[in-house]
């Protein structure tokens, strides 16, 4: 039976680059000269730092302009709070989604449910495996899903004939 996977992952050598793209930015322009302006990439978390709130807000507008500019979806980076690190000096940790979360799953499933579509759905982990009987069906899903969940950032992949 024709199927498809929904899930939620950025391509991880885009973030890298936009991070290190972001980075070499922040060396060059003028208004960072002999502050501590500063990102770096661990794991799945980007780490930005700065002297005040306002630097970490530019620099995540750099940040979130390189992603976009590489194709990745700035929904992916999930910002937390900023965080005080020793006199003057901030830092803010966003986390790059991946995987879909148990509720966002069960949404999906339930807006395939009730298209009353000819297509059944299953949550496998952190994805969700849409089956049905013919391409057009799953393609349709395929455009719901896109119309209906627009929270985060989903792609389909392993679509099988």
């Amino acid at each position: 039976m024709p199927s498809f996977d929904t899930v939620c992952e950025p391509n991880m050598v885009d973030v890298k680059n936009a991070v290190e793209n972001t980075a070499k930015e922040i060396g060059t322009r003028f208004d960072f000269k002999g502050t501590s302006a500063n990102i770096e990439l661990k794991d799945k978390d980007v780490i930005l730092f700065g002297d005040a709130d306002f630097q970490l807000q530019q620099v995540e507008d750099i940040l979130r302009a390189k992603l976009t500019k590489r194709n990745v979806d700035a929904r992916y980076l999930d910002v937390g709070d900023v965080q005080k690190i020793g006199g003057d000096k901030v830092k803010q940790v966003a986390k790059v989604r991946e995987g879909i979360e148990s509720e966002q799953a069960k949404k999906i499933v339930k807006v395939l449910k009730d298209s009353k579509m000819k297509v059944q759905a299953s949550i496998q982990g952190d994805s969700v495996r849409v089956t049905g009987a013919k391409r057009d069906d799953l393609q349709a899903a395929m455009a719901l899903i896109k119309k209906e969940i627009d929270d985060i950032p989903l792609t389909f992949n392993n679509f099988r004939d």
